[in-house]
């Protein structure tokens, strides 16, 4: 093998982006600094979650299988846990009513949040797209 081929491969190897394992997604921001996406309740698999088990977070709130246009108002934070007013309209698609809620949001990394409503607590995890079933995956992005 020729230096120069030697050189070029030795590059190539090291210091060279690797392209096809760059995660073009979202960065963490938002309400919560949350990365934007699908996570899903961590006890359950990415690849097949039922619909209870899915949140969606866009940047302005959490939203369920069930609701959308989700906007939270943080009424206090102390640390990393937001005490929020959150409004949803009340269905996945069509006419709905808005509603609201308030809902307690620990969030100790950018991939992870529990959330608690009435109550009852849930911890998620971020699922990244390509793990995702096919009717997630346009939704997540």
């Amino acid at each position: 093998m020729k230096p120069s081929t030697l050189f070029v491969l030795l590059l190539s190897a090291c210091c060279l982006p690797a392209w096809a394992s760059v995660d073009t997604s979202p960065k963490p921001g938002g309400v919560y600094k949350l990365k934007p996406g699908i996570y899903v309740a961590s006890d359950m698999d990415c690849g097949s979650p039922p619909n209870a088990a899915i949140r969606r977070y866009d940047g302005k709130g959490i939203s369920t299988a069930h609701t959308r246009a989700c906007r939270a108002t943080v009424q206090s934070r102390k640390g990393k846990v937001y005490t929020v007013r959150q409004s949803c309209i009340d269905a996945g698609s069509g006419l709905a009513p808005r509603f609201t809620q308030t809902q307690k949001i620990s969030v100790p990394d950018a991939l992870t949040f529990s959330q608690t409503i009435r109550g009852h607590t849930t911890t998620y995890r971020y699922c990244p797209v390509y793990q995702l079933p096919k009717e997630l995956q346009a939704y997540a992005r």
